[in-house]
C-alpha cells in the first residue's frame, strides 16, 4: 500500500482514514492484547503512571504529565510515536499534512479540485510525526499558530484576509502528529490562551482572522507542580480542556532506582571492563540520590532528578578509572573513598534553601554522603545509635580499641588495590568483624565492607576521618583532634 502515489490509487485500495486519537488507541489495544510493553524503559511506573497514560489514550484525551523534574514525562510523550501507524498518506506539497480524504488547507482542496484522483500522495512516517516545544516566556502566538507573512500575500497578490497569506505555524504543522509543551506554566497566560480554540473547537485566529481548521492532533503537556506558584501558572480553561491530569514521581524502591540508573549511565567498555563494582558500592551510590529527598537542606518542592544518581554513578566509575590510568593498573575496584568524586554531580543536581546554601553546596553534598553511608551501613551491620551503654556488648570495641592504643590508618586514593587492600587487612579486628559477619561475601565484597565499617563509626562519631588531599586518614576520636 505505501507505493501508492495518487489519491485514485489511494481510494481503490480500500484505505480508510483515521484520525490521530484513533490510531493510538487502536495500536494501544492491539498491544495491550499482545502483551507488548507500551513504555519500555520506563521503570517504577508499571502500576501508577503507566495505567493512567493508557486510560488517557483510550479515552482519547490530551494529557498533562505532572512531576518534578527528572521524573520521565518527556520521554514517555516521545515513546508514543510507537502507537502510531508506520505510515500515513498526506497530500503531497502539503505544509499541515493534508489528508487526502480530508484536507483543511486551502492548497490542498485546490489541487484535490484541480487533479482529481491524480492528485499526488506522499506517505509521512511516525518518525516525522512527533513535534515538541519547550515553553519559555518569548514564545509568541506567531511562534505556535501563525501570522500573515506580507510577502506572500504580495506574491500571491491577495488580501491579508485570505488564508493563503498565512504562514502558518508549529502547531497547524504538526496537524495529524503528537504536539508535545514542556514545561507548560512558562508559556505566558496569553499564549495560552491561544490554544483553547484548538484543543477544543477547532479553529485558529490570526490577527484577528478567523480559520475554520479543525486540526487533528495529540496534545501532550509536561508541568512541574512548583511551577504554578514559582513561574507561572496554567490558566484554568486550558486546564479545563486537557481531559487527563497525571501525576508522575520518582522511584520509590532501591531495586528500580538502580534499575534505572544502570540503564541510563554512559559508562565505557574500559569502564565495565576493567572495574569492579562491589554490591555494597552500588546501593550506597543509588542511596544518595534517597537522602537528597528527604534532606533538610535541600528544597524537596524543586525535586532531586534521578539524573542525580544516574551522573553520580558515571562519576564514581570515572574516579576509579582516573586512578587506574594514572597509576598504570590493569584493573581496579570501586572504594568508598572514590564516593568524594561525585560531589561535582551532587552540587548540581540539588537546589538548597536557605539553610543549605549557607551551608554551601560541597558541604551539603558530603553531608548527603555521610547520610547515605549511615543507613547503608545499618542495612549491613548492628546499628551503631542503638549501642547507648558502656558495659554493653560492642561488637565494634576490637576495632575501637585497636585505634584507641594509638594506631592510624591512612589510605591513599592512588594507591593499587593490593596496597590498598593489605592496609585495611593490617587491622587484625576489622578483619575478624568482617569474617564473622560476611565471611561468605565475595573478598571483592569484603574488602568494601571492611572500609564501609570504618567510614561508619566516623560518620556515627566513633572514630576521626581527615581528608587531606588524595589521602583518607582514620584515627581514634581523641587523638584526631590533635
Amino acid at each position: 500500500m505505501y507505493n501508492i502515489k495518487t489519491l485514485g490509487a489511494l481510494k481503490a485500495s480500500g484505505y480508510q482514514p483515521k484520525s490521530i486519537k484513533e490510531e493510538i488507541r487502536n495500536n494501544l489495544i492491539a498491544a495491550l492484547l499482545n502483551g507488548a510493553p507500551t513504555f519500555a524503559g520506563i521503570h517504577g511506573y508499571e502500576d501508577t503512571v503507566i495505567p493512567q497514560v493508557e486510560r488517557a489514550l483510550l479515552a482519547g484525551h490530551h494529557i498533562n504529565l505532572l512531576g518534578l523534574r527528572g521524573q520521565a514525562k518527556t520521554r514517555m510523550a516521545r515513546q508514543m510515536i510507537a502507537l502510531l501507524d508506520p505510515f500515513i498518506p498526506v497530500v503531497a506539497g502539503s505544509e499541515i499534512n493534508d489528508d487526502p480524504f480530508q484536507p483543511l488547507s486551502s492548497f490542498a482542496k485546490s489541487l484535490i479540485a484541480e487533479l482529481g484522483d491524480e492528485t499526488p500522495i506522499e506517505w509521512l512516517a511516525r518518525e516525522h510525526r512527533y513535534f515538541e516545544k519547550l515553553a519559555t516566556p518569548d514564545v509568541t502566538v506567531a511562534d505556535l499558530i501563525g501570522d500573515v507573512d506580507p510577502i506572500k500575500a504580495a506574491q500571491l497578490q491577495v488580501p491579508y484576509s485570505d488564508e493563503r497569506a498565512i504562514h502558518f505555524g508549529m502547531i497547524p504543522r504538526a496537524n495529524r502528529c503528537i504536539f508535545v509543551i514542556n514545561e507548560l506554566p512558562d508559556l505566558a497566560a496569553r499564549i495560552q490562551v491561544a490554544l483553547f480554540n484548538i484543543l477544543e473547537e477547532g479553529d485558529i485566529q490570526i490577527r484577528g482572522f478567523q480559520l475554520r481548521l479543525p486540526l487533528d492532533l495529540q496534545f501532550v503537556f509536561t508541568a512541574n507542580p512548583e511551577d504554578y506558584t514559582n513561574r507561572g501558572s496554567i490558566v484554568t480553561p486550558l486546564k479545563d480542556r486537557i481531559g487527563s491530569q497525571i501525576v508522575t514521581h520518582y522511584p520509590e524502591e532501591m531495586a528500580t532506582a538502580m534499575r534505572i540508573s544502570d540503564q541510563e549511565a554512559k559508562l565505557s567498555k574500559h569502564q565495565r571492563e576493567h572495574i569492579q563494582m562491589p554490591a555494597p558500592a552500588r546501593l550506597l551510590v543509588e542511596q544518595i540520590g534517597f537522602e537528597a529527598r528527604d534532606n533538610d537542606y535541600v528544597d524537596a518542592k524543586s525535586g532531586v532528578s534521578a539524573r542525580l544518581s544516574i551522573t553520580a554513578l558515571e562519576n564514581l566509575y570515572a574516579t576509579a578509572e582516573r586512578r587506574l590510568l594514572v597509576g598504570g593498573l590493569s584493573s581496579t575496584a570501586i572504594r568508598l573513598s572514590d564516593l568524594l568524586g561525585v560531589i561535582p554531580a551532587i552540587t548540581g543536581k540539588v537546589e538548597l534553601v536557605y539553610e543549605g546554601e549557607q551551608e554551601g553546596a560541597v558541604l551539603v553534598a558530603e553531608n548527603l554522603i555521610d547520610e547515605a553511608i549511615k543507613t547503608v551501613f545499618e542495612k549491613y551491620f548492628q546499628p551503631i545509635k542503638k549501642l547507648k551503654r558502656a558495659d554493653e556488648n560492642n561488637p565494634y570495641n576490637g576495632i575501637l580499641n585497636w585505634f584507641g592504643e594509638g594506631n592510624r590508618l591512612d589510605l591513599s586514593e592512588s594507591e593499587n588495590d593490593e596496597a590498598f587492600h593489605k592496609k585495611l587487612t593490617s587491622i587484625r579486628p576489622l578483619v575478624d568483624f568482617i569474617k564473622n559477619n560476611y565471611g561468605d561475601a565475595s573478598q571483592l565484597d569484603q574488602y568494601f565492607l571492611m572500609e564501609l565499617v570504618l567510614w561508619g563509626l566516623a560518620a556515627h562519631n566513633k572514630l576521626s576521618r581527615n581528608q587531606l588531599r588524595e589521602t583518607t586518614s582514620f584515627a581514634d576520636v581523641i587523638s584526631g583532634l590533635f
